[in-house]
């Protein structure tokens, strides 16, 4: 069995406080608790301060280009199915340079799992408003004010009838651990929003402020329910629900490719006679 030793990657080097050093131990104490070793992980990222997460951990890693994330972990799944893919972002590098592959990643359904860092503001870049910042906030290239409303994720990904739809808060790790491995487990494209205060240039959402609004979805939610799963993402305010939003069961995408579908590209025989064949048809 792994343990947590076994992750054990660099020393992190942000900022004492910040909300990315619970999310770091969370998914090592997930994995460990899943039973699943260091050698079966893929951590995909791109460019931010969640984006450094993969250094601090001792797995496959791949560090990619800002927004490019998604594709990275699509390709690599496609490639090898028997990986744990876990693709990490931020808010600003998901939902903003990466929002149009967001949305196509969730239409097709790789069986990959995505954490998004969500502390509303660009961290590395130093506190510019992201996509989730809320609007008449004041930031250092917006003085007067954000005057776009927020993108909304759940709400987005429930529409686009994501297959695993979740937010957790990095202030509660038990709950964030076990939605970190119901997300890993889950069969299909998997979202998990996780609130994530930024001590140094977020001074709204902080530690404090989401103790005192996030609560957890009842027992009896149902998260099979579209309809009430779209309701109950729109809730944000002096009440943010946490949990299991939504999920369903269907084909992903290897499944659904004819040439990987039995077995995947990693363990499949090449051959350059059968490349050579459809080059010479350009001659």
């Amino acid at each position: 069995m792994p343990t947590s030793e076994d992750y054990e990657g660099q020393v992190p080097a942000w900022c004492p406080g910040c909300g990315n050093f619970q999310i770091l131990s969370t998914i090592k104490q997930a994995l460990v608790e899943l039973g699943i070793e260091p050698w079966e992980v893929l951590l995909v990222s791109g460019i931010g301060q969640s984006g450094k997460l993969p250094h601090y951990m001792k797995c496959h890693t791949f560090n990619g280009l800002h927004g490019r994330t998604l594709p990275v972990a699509t390709a690599a799944k496609l490639a090898n199915h028997f990986l744990h893919v876990i693709a990490v972002a931020g808010d600003g590098d998901c939902y903003g340079e990466g929002g149009n592959h967001f949305l196509h990643a969730i239409r097709k359904n790789p069986n990959i799992t995505l954490f998004v860092h969500d502390n509303q503001i660009y961290g590395l870049t130093k506190g510019q408003a992201s996509p989730t910042t809320a609007r008449g906030t004041h930031t250092k290239i917006q003085p007067y004010g954000i005057s776009s409303e927020p993108l909304n994720p759940l709400a987005t990904a429930i529409s686009l009838d994501c297959s695993f739809v979740a937010r957790g808060f990095a202030g509660d790790q038990e709950h964030l651990k076990e939605l970190m491995k119901a997300a890993i487990t889950h069969k299909g494209f998997s979202l998990l929003d996780i609130l994530q205060p930024c001590v140094t240039f977020n001074k709204v959402n902080t530690f404090r402020w989401y103790r005192e609004r996030v609560y957890k979805l009842e027992d009896e939610y149902d998260p099979y329910n579209r309809i009430k799963a779209f309701e109950r993402s729109l809730e944000w305010g002096d009440k943010i629900p946490n949990g299991i939003f939504y999920k369903n069961d269907k084909e992903t995408l290897e499944e659904m490719v004819p040439t990987i579908r039995k077995e995947p590209l990693v363990r499949q025989k090449f051959s350059i006679e059968a490349v050579k064949h459809e080059i010479d048809k350009f001659y």
